[in-house]
Protein backbone atom coordinates (compact mmCIF):
# COMPACT_ATOMS: atom_id res chain seq x y z
CA UNK A 1 0.00 0.00 0.00
CA UNK A 2 1.28 3.47 -0.87
CA UNK A 3 2.03 5.88 2.01
CA UNK A 4 -0.40 8.85 2.31
CA UNK A 5 2.05 11.37 0.85
CA UNK A 6 2.50 9.18 -2.25
CA UNK A 7 -1.26 8.77 -2.61
CA UNK A 8 -1.69 12.55 -2.52
CA UNK A 9 1.04 12.93 -5.15
CA UNK A 10 -0.63 10.32 -7.36
CA UNK A 11 -3.99 12.06 -6.98
CA UNK A 12 -2.46 15.42 -7.89
CA UNK A 13 -0.88 13.96 -11.04
CA UNK A 14 -4.24 12.58 -12.11
CA UNK A 15 -5.96 15.92 -11.49
CA UNK A 16 -3.33 17.70 -13.57
CA UNK A 17 -3.79 15.15 -16.35
CA UNK A 18 -7.53 15.73 -16.29
CA UNK A 19 -6.91 19.42 -16.80
CA UNK A 20 -4.64 18.70 -19.74
CA UNK A 21 -1.53 19.47 -17.70
CA UNK A 22 -0.02 15.98 -17.84
CA UNK A 23 3.43 15.44 -16.45
CA UNK A 24 6.03 14.22 -18.97
CA UNK A 25 6.37 10.51 -19.57
CA UNK A 26 8.20 8.91 -16.67
CA UNK A 27 9.31 5.57 -15.26
CA UNK A 28 7.73 3.65 -12.46
CA UNK A 29 9.71 2.16 -9.59
CA UNK A 30 10.58 -1.47 -8.88
CA UNK A 31 12.21 -2.58 -5.64
CA UNK A 32 14.66 -5.39 -6.38
CA UNK A 33 14.15 -8.75 -4.65
CA UNK A 34 16.64 -11.58 -4.22
CA UNK A 35 15.44 -13.51 -7.28
CA UNK A 36 15.33 -10.53 -9.65
CA UNK A 37 17.64 -10.12 -12.62
CA UNK A 38 17.49 -7.42 -15.25
CA UNK A 39 16.52 -10.03 -17.82
CA UNK A 40 13.69 -11.39 -15.66
CA UNK A 41 12.38 -7.86 -15.02
CA UNK A 42 12.47 -7.06 -18.73
CA UNK A 43 10.51 -10.25 -19.39
CA UNK A 44 8.04 -9.49 -16.57
CA UNK A 45 7.27 -5.89 -17.48
CA UNK A 46 7.76 -5.81 -21.26
CA UNK A 47 7.59 -9.45 -22.31
CA UNK A 48 10.94 -8.97 -24.07
CA UNK A 49 14.25 -9.99 -22.53
CA UNK A 50 16.14 -7.74 -24.95
CA UNK A 51 14.60 -4.70 -23.20
CA UNK A 52 17.10 -5.38 -20.44
CA UNK A 53 19.30 -2.73 -22.05
CA UNK A 54 16.61 -0.11 -21.36
CA UNK A 55 16.70 -0.91 -17.65
CA UNK A 56 20.50 -0.71 -17.71
CA UNK A 57 20.49 2.71 -19.37
CA UNK A 58 17.57 4.12 -17.38
CA UNK A 59 19.34 3.29 -14.11
CA UNK A 60 22.89 4.23 -15.17
CA UNK A 61 24.06 0.71 -14.43
CA UNK A 62 26.48 0.73 -17.36
CA UNK A 63 27.99 3.97 -16.03
CA UNK A 64 28.83 2.18 -12.80
CA UNK A 65 31.03 -0.39 -14.46
CA UNK A 66 28.23 -2.88 -14.91
CA UNK A 67 26.99 -2.75 -11.34
CA UNK A 68 24.84 -5.76 -10.46
CA UNK A 69 21.41 -5.22 -9.01
CA UNK A 70 21.00 -6.14 -5.37
CA UNK A 71 18.07 -6.66 -3.05
CA UNK A 72 16.44 -3.40 -1.98
CA UNK A 73 17.74 -1.38 -4.94
CA UNK A 74 15.22 0.96 -6.54
CA UNK A 75 15.03 0.56 -10.30
CA UNK A 76 13.23 2.88 -12.68
CA UNK A 77 11.18 1.09 -15.35
CA UNK A 78 10.56 3.28 -18.45
CA UNK A 79 6.92 3.71 -19.49
CA UNK A 80 5.02 5.91 -21.89
CA UNK A 81 2.93 8.92 -20.98
CA UNK A 82 -0.47 9.85 -22.39
CA UNK A 83 -2.11 13.20 -23.07
CA UNK A 84 -5.52 14.23 -24.43
CA UNK A 85 -5.30 16.90 -27.13
CA UNK A 86 -7.09 20.16 -26.37
CA UNK A 87 -8.67 22.55 -28.84
CA UNK A 88 -6.16 24.74 -30.67
CA UNK A 89 -3.11 22.66 -29.83
CA UNK A 90 -0.55 21.81 -32.49
CA UNK A 91 2.22 19.25 -32.64
CA UNK A 92 4.69 22.10 -32.14
CA UNK A 93 2.99 23.35 -28.98
CA UNK A 94 2.56 19.83 -27.63
CA UNK A 95 6.21 18.96 -28.32
CA UNK A 96 7.37 22.12 -26.55
CA UNK A 97 5.23 21.33 -23.50
CA UNK A 98 5.76 17.58 -23.30
CA UNK A 99 9.19 17.04 -24.83
CA UNK A 100 10.91 20.36 -24.13
CA UNK A 101 11.30 21.74 -27.67
CA UNK A 102 8.94 22.45 -30.56
CA UNK A 103 11.55 20.99 -32.95
CA UNK A 104 10.68 17.60 -31.50
CA UNK A 105 7.21 17.75 -33.04
CA UNK A 106 8.27 15.35 -35.79
CA UNK A 107 9.07 12.63 -33.25
CA UNK A 108 5.87 13.27 -31.27
CA UNK A 109 3.61 13.36 -34.32
CA UNK A 110 5.14 10.30 -35.98
CA UNK A 111 4.86 8.37 -32.71
CA UNK A 112 1.12 8.97 -33.03
CA UNK A 113 0.80 8.09 -36.70
CA UNK A 114 0.63 11.69 -37.88
CA UNK A 115 2.93 14.38 -39.31
CA UNK A 116 4.12 17.67 -37.77
CA UNK A 117 2.32 19.78 -40.39
CA UNK A 118 -1.06 18.17 -39.67
CA UNK A 119 -3.37 19.27 -36.86
CA UNK A 120 -3.76 16.72 -34.06
CA UNK A 121 -7.35 15.64 -33.46
CA UNK A 122 -9.05 17.41 -30.58
CA UNK A 123 -9.94 14.89 -27.88
CA UNK A 124 -7.53 12.27 -29.20
CA UNK A 125 -5.34 10.60 -26.61
CA UNK A 126 -1.74 10.65 -27.78
CA UNK A 127 1.28 8.82 -26.44
CA UNK A 128 4.21 10.77 -25.07
CA UNK A 129 7.58 9.12 -25.79
CA UNK A 130 9.82 8.28 -22.86
CA UNK A 131 13.08 10.24 -22.85
CA UNK A 132 15.76 7.68 -22.13
CA UNK A 133 18.87 9.46 -20.83
CA UNK A 134 22.03 7.87 -22.20
CA UNK A 135 25.40 8.88 -20.78
CA UNK A 136 27.90 8.96 -23.64
CA UNK A 137 30.95 6.76 -23.18
CA UNK A 138 34.18 6.75 -25.18
CA UNK A 139 33.53 5.23 -28.56
CA UNK A 140 29.81 6.13 -28.54
CA UNK A 141 28.41 7.90 -31.57
CA UNK A 142 24.88 8.71 -32.62
CA UNK A 143 25.09 5.78 -35.01
CA UNK A 144 26.03 3.26 -32.31
CA UNK A 145 23.40 4.64 -29.92
CA UNK A 146 20.71 4.50 -32.61
CA UNK A 147 21.62 0.91 -33.38
CA UNK A 148 21.67 -0.05 -29.68
CA UNK A 149 18.22 1.29 -28.86
CA UNK A 150 16.42 1.34 -32.21
CA UNK A 151 18.16 -1.51 -33.99
CA UNK A 152 18.62 0.88 -36.92
CA UNK A 153 21.77 2.96 -37.35
CA UNK A 154 20.01 5.05 -40.00
CA UNK A 155 17.94 6.67 -37.26
CA UNK A 156 20.98 8.54 -35.98
CA UNK A 157 19.56 11.65 -37.64
CA UNK A 158 16.55 11.42 -35.30
CA UNK A 159 18.84 11.61 -32.29
CA UNK A 160 20.81 14.50 -33.82
CA UNK A 161 17.66 16.54 -34.41
CA UNK A 162 15.98 15.56 -31.17
CA UNK A 163 18.98 16.62 -29.10
CA UNK A 164 19.52 19.81 -31.11
CA UNK A 165 23.10 18.77 -31.87
CA UNK A 166 23.20 20.12 -35.44
CA UNK A 167 25.92 17.64 -36.37
CA UNK A 168 28.11 18.20 -33.29
CA UNK A 169 30.29 15.22 -32.41
CA UNK A 170 29.52 13.53 -29.10
CA UNK A 171 31.98 13.73 -26.22
CA UNK A 172 32.33 11.32 -23.28
CA UNK A 173 30.12 12.56 -20.47
CA UNK A 174 27.49 14.07 -22.79
CA UNK A 175 23.88 13.07 -22.19
CA UNK A 176 21.79 12.04 -25.19
CA UNK A 177 18.01 11.74 -24.99
CA UNK A 178 16.65 8.75 -26.87
CA UNK A 179 12.88 9.07 -27.38
CA UNK A 180 11.17 5.71 -27.03
CA UNK A 181 7.60 5.22 -28.20
CA UNK A 182 7.47 1.42 -28.35
CA UNK A 183 7.28 0.32 -24.73
CA UNK A 184 4.45 -2.22 -24.64
CA UNK A 185 3.81 -3.29 -21.08
CA UNK A 186 2.60 -6.73 -20.12
CA UNK A 187 -0.47 -7.03 -17.90
CA UNK A 188 1.89 -7.35 -14.95
CA UNK A 189 3.68 -4.23 -16.13
CA UNK A 190 0.43 -2.29 -16.39
CA UNK A 191 -0.53 -3.33 -12.88
CA UNK A 192 2.83 -2.18 -11.58
CA UNK A 193 2.43 1.14 -13.39
CA UNK A 194 -1.00 1.68 -11.87
CA UNK A 195 0.36 0.93 -8.41
CA UNK A 196 3.19 3.41 -8.82
CA UNK A 197 2.43 7.02 -7.87
CA UNK A 198 4.97 8.25 -10.38
CA UNK A 199 3.18 6.58 -13.28
CA UNK A 200 -0.42 6.68 -12.13
CA UNK A 201 -1.39 8.86 -15.07
CA UNK A 202 1.07 7.62 -17.68
CA UNK A 203 1.05 4.27 -19.41
CA UNK A 204 -1.54 2.91 -17.02
CA UNK A 205 -4.04 5.36 -18.51
CA UNK A 206 -3.73 4.47 -22.19
CA UNK A 207 -7.19 2.92 -22.43
CA UNK A 208 -8.66 5.93 -24.25
CA UNK A 209 -6.08 5.68 -27.01
CA UNK A 210 -6.81 1.95 -27.34
CA UNK A 211 -10.54 2.63 -27.76
CA UNK A 212 -9.91 5.39 -30.31
CA UNK A 213 -7.65 3.15 -32.40
CA UNK A 214 -10.18 0.32 -32.32
CA UNK A 215 -13.01 2.63 -33.43
CA UNK A 216 -10.82 4.03 -36.22
CA UNK A 217 -10.37 0.49 -37.52
CA UNK A 218 -14.14 -0.13 -37.43
CA UNK A 219 -15.31 3.15 -38.96
CA UNK A 220 -15.09 1.79 -42.54
CA UNK A 221 -17.69 -0.82 -41.54
CA UNK A 222 -20.05 1.97 -40.45
CA UNK A 223 -19.58 3.76 -43.77
CA UNK A 224 -20.22 0.47 -45.59
CA UNK A 225 -23.47 0.01 -43.65
CA UNK A 226 -24.68 3.41 -44.84
CA UNK A 227 -23.64 2.86 -48.46
CA UNK A 228 -25.38 -0.52 -48.52
CA UNK A 229 -28.58 0.74 -46.93
CA UNK A 230 -28.15 -1.27 -43.74
CA UNK A 231 -29.42 1.61 -41.64
CA UNK A 232 -30.48 -0.41 -38.58
CA UNK A 233 -27.01 -1.98 -38.45
CA UNK A 234 -25.47 1.47 -38.87
CA UNK A 235 -27.45 2.85 -35.92
CA UNK A 236 -26.46 -0.10 -33.73
CA UNK A 237 -22.80 0.26 -34.68
CA UNK A 238 -22.72 4.06 -34.40
CA UNK A 239 -24.42 4.21 -31.01
CA UNK A 240 -22.03 1.54 -29.75
CA UNK A 241 -19.12 3.73 -30.82
CA UNK A 242 -20.55 6.76 -29.04
CA UNK A 243 -21.26 4.76 -25.88
CA UNK A 244 -17.52 4.41 -25.28
CA UNK A 245 -17.31 8.15 -24.46
CA UNK A 246 -13.62 8.07 -25.44
CA UNK A 247 -13.75 9.20 -29.07
CA UNK A 248 -11.93 12.21 -30.48
CA UNK A 249 -13.97 15.17 -31.75
CA UNK A 250 -13.48 14.27 -35.45
CA UNK A 251 -14.52 10.68 -34.73
CA UNK A 252 -17.69 11.83 -32.97
CA UNK A 253 -18.47 14.18 -35.86
CA UNK A 254 -18.05 11.39 -38.42
CA UNK A 255 -20.24 8.97 -36.46
CA UNK A 256 -22.97 11.59 -35.97
CA UNK A 257 -22.90 12.41 -39.70
CA UNK A 258 -23.55 8.76 -40.53
CA UNK A 259 -26.25 8.48 -37.87
CA UNK A 260 -27.93 11.54 -39.35
CA UNK A 261 -28.28 9.79 -42.68
CA UNK A 262 -29.44 6.56 -41.05
CA UNK A 263 -32.07 8.27 -38.91
CA UNK A 264 -33.42 10.20 -41.91
CA UNK A 265 -33.73 6.96 -43.88
CA UNK A 266 -35.47 5.29 -40.92
CA UNK A 267 -37.86 8.27 -40.61
CA UNK A 268 -36.79 9.20 -37.09
CA UNK A 269 -36.77 13.03 -37.40
CA UNK A 270 -36.12 13.75 -33.72
CA UNK A 271 -33.04 11.56 -33.59
CA UNK A 272 -31.92 12.86 -36.98
CA UNK A 273 -32.15 16.47 -35.79
CA UNK A 274 -30.12 15.67 -32.68
CA UNK A 275 -27.49 13.87 -34.79
CA UNK A 276 -27.23 16.82 -37.17
CA UNK A 277 -26.86 19.24 -34.27
CA UNK A 278 -24.00 17.17 -32.81
CA UNK A 279 -22.37 16.80 -36.22
CA UNK A 280 -22.36 20.55 -36.88
CA UNK A 281 -21.23 21.38 -33.34
CA UNK A 282 -18.24 19.08 -33.52
CA UNK A 283 -17.35 19.83 -37.13
CA UNK A 284 -17.28 23.65 -37.47
CA UNK A 285 -16.13 23.45 -41.09
CA UNK A 286 -19.11 21.38 -42.18
CA UNK A 287 -21.37 23.01 -44.77
CA UNK A 288 -25.02 22.33 -45.48
CA UNK A 289 -24.82 22.07 -49.24
CA UNK A 290 -27.88 20.99 -51.26
CA UNK A 291 -25.52 19.55 -53.86
CA UNK A 292 -24.08 17.14 -51.30
CA UNK A 293 -27.04 16.51 -48.98
CA UNK A 294 -30.50 15.19 -49.81
CA UNK A 295 -33.56 17.46 -49.39
CA UNK A 296 -34.66 15.41 -46.38
CA UNK A 297 -31.31 15.87 -44.66
CA UNK A 298 -31.31 19.57 -45.51
CA UNK A 299 -34.77 19.91 -43.94
CA UNK A 300 -33.72 18.08 -40.78
CA UNK A 301 -30.54 20.10 -40.40
CA UNK A 302 -32.48 23.29 -41.03
CA UNK A 303 -34.35 22.55 -37.80
CA UNK A 304 -31.10 21.80 -36.01
CA UNK A 305 -29.47 25.16 -36.76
Amino acid sequence: MLPPIMKRRSWLLCVLAGLGLSAPARAFTHIVTEKDTLASLAERYYGRIQFEKLLVAANDLDARGGSPIVRGMRLEVPALGHRVVKQGETWDSLAKELLGASRRSDVLSMANGSSPWLTPEEGAEIIVPFNLRVLVDSGDTLITIAYRFYGDMNRAWVLDRYNLLDGRKLQPGDVVLVPLNELPLTEQGKQAARASAGAACSQAHGETRTVQKKVAQELPALLADIRSGRYVDAVARGTRFLASADLSEPQIALVQRQLLEAYVALEAPGLATAACSEWLKRSPGAKLSPTELSPKIMAVCGRAT
